[in-house]
């Protein structure tokens, strides 16, 4: 099987497929991709469902398996399938207890949800294994343990799949004040050094930045929206709803010193273009994104991602003391539980912080 990229003649959207041995589309997969498309999820979640459900089927061919009829113990020779090294998936190699998992706990539990969410969906066109993945319990789950809004929604059963493997928790990876500097000193145009400083300033995702326009940053309020739009760059914010961003003064600056300097009588709405490359004028796209960042890693020396920056604005603001409900809002999470998922451990962190600053740990009474 092969994951194919599809481009709708209509609308020149992007979407993935995928293409069975006879070199055509597997129709309960491309009905699902289809849908997906329709509801205009990103273009790189399609895609990632579309490997999953490509993994999915080709275990379904080598057992000679029905999506339609499935068990769930299918389901978990399919996790031990995954686990495999590709070579040993045949049955024909064996694999010794020393060999690492071919992918990661959290690999596993992502394809998954996917799974879960393709089955949900045949569902409702009358396959009747929509909660194969999924199983329905109390709100409170075990332990006691209360989520948040859980006096709105008690009572109310939760999904929850049937099958997850067991993850550790990962840490979001920041930058350090230093680093940071060093990231915008190593930059050579301005146009560079205003995308890592707005990134760095606002904490907006780098499709958020991409698909920034003119009108969305006001100057005298000091401000920059962030708005759900259609971009030909293919840039998208993962947000459903516009947010509006407060800013410093020294970004807005570093913004006018770049049209004055560098951006000229470019007719152009966006902020980032290309003003070196071709085709010239047209927005900034990911990949030429992800170019300029090969080469800061090289000049820096540093192993970076623009996705950290997001991850530092956020730390920075929590242990400065700003409330969680605001750095969610700046972040544009859905809800205030999001953002203590993610970040929830810098709790025991500042906890330490003062603790250390009150001379807890130095002045205990007794000896150990």
């Amino acid at each position: 099987m092969l994951v194919q990229r599809v481009v709708m003649p209509a609308s020149s959207l992007e979407s993935w497929t995928v293409l069975g041995d006879d070199d055509l589309p597997v129709a309960a997969i491309e009905r699902y991709l289809a849908y997906l498309t329709d509801i205009e999820r990103s273009p790189n979640t399609i895609k990632a469902y579309a490997h999953d459900l490509k993994d999915y089927f080709t275990f379904l061919d080598d057992r000679g398996l029905d999506w339609r009829e499935v068990r769930l113990e299918d389901i978990g020779e399919f996790v031990a399938w995954l686990r495999l090294p590709p070579p040993a998936r045949t049955g024909r190699v064996t694999v010794l207890p020393s060999v690492e998992h071919h992918v990661s706990a959290a690999t596993v539990n992502r394809k998954l949800s996917a799974l879960s969410a393709f089955y949900q969906h045949a569902a409702r066109h009358g396959v009747d294994l929509g909660e194969l993945l999924i199983t329905w319990g109390p709100a409170g789950g075990r332990g006691g343990w209360k989520p948040f809004l859980h006096h709105i929604s008690k009572g109310q059963p939760v999904a929850r799949r049937t099958i997850a493997l067991k993850t550790a928790r990962k840490l979001p990876r920041v930058l350090t004040v230093t680093e940071v500097q060093a990231i915008l000193d190593a930059c050579a145009r301005l146009r560079d050094r205003l995308l890592f400083a707005v990134l760095y300033d606002t904490g907006m995702r780098i499709g958020e930045a991409l698909g920034l326009r003119h009108e969305d940053i006001t100057a005298a309020e000091r401000q920059i929206t962030v708005t759900p739009r259609i971009n030909a760059n293919g840039a998208r914010t993962k947000s459903a709803a516009s947010r509006t961003i407060p800013v410093s003064a020294e970004l807005i600056r570093l913004y006018a010193d770049y049209l004055h300097e560098e951006y000229g009588e470019l007719d152009s709405d966006y902020v980032f273009v290309n003003l070196w490359g071709r085709p010239h004028g047209h927005p900034l796209a990911y990949a030429a994104v992800y170019d300029l960042v090969r080469r800061l890693r090289r000049r820096t020396g540093l192993d970076f991602d623009p996705h950290w920056y997001r991850h530092t604005m956020a730390t920075r603001m929590l242990r400065d003391g700003v409330p969680v409900e605001v750095v969610s809002a700046v972040l544009g999470h859905c809800s205030v539980t999001t953002t203590l998922q993610v970040y929830g451990h810098l709790t025991s962190e500042d906890a330490r912080r003062v603790l250390e600053e009150a001379g807890w740990f130095t002045r205990t009474q007794v000896s150990w």
